[in-house]
């Protein structure tokens, strides 16, 4: 699974890398997703092999991992690559305006959350309505 590390373009010497095909294994997002990611510069590998392929850190996973469990929220990508900033600065500054900002992150996907389970209910609901109306085998 691990890349071996390459020129100037790879990650430091001391960290594990792995291709693509690793990744999207591990996150469950296609290929094409990642380097979607990349492309618009949401979550962009931390290193290059000789041959140009994307290498990807554990931390890059992370990043990762995290874009995708916001995706089902509807966050926007704009919104996904504000929040990946912001954790950043949480980790080298948890200042007052950084906290309110997780606030609100935290506030909308909870609304977010409650309207999704909303949607789940209704679907419940017709499903035990079509089942009750399936004639006896």
């Amino acid at each position: 699974m691990a890349a071996s590390q390459s020129s100037s373009h790879s990650p430091s010497s001391a960290a594990q890398t792995h291709h693509i095909g690793a990744v999207a294994e591990r996150t469950g997002l296609s290929l094409r997703t990642l380097r979607h990611y990349d492309e618009v510069g949401l979550v962009t590998p931390s290193g290059r092999s000789d041959g140009g392929f994307r290498l990807y850190t554990d931390a890059d996973i992370e990043r990762i991992l995290l874009v995708r469990r916001m995706k089902p929220l509807g966050f926007t990508l704009e919104e996904m690559g504000d929040l990946l900033s912001l954790a950043s600065t949480l980790e080298s500054d948890p200042g007052a305006d950084a906290r309110a900002r997780l606030d609100d992150y935290l506030t909308s996907a909870r609304e977010r959350r409650e309207a999704l389970q909303s949607k789940l209910d209704m679907a419940d609901e017709f499903i035990a309505l079509l089942e009750s109306r399936r004639e006896p085998i």
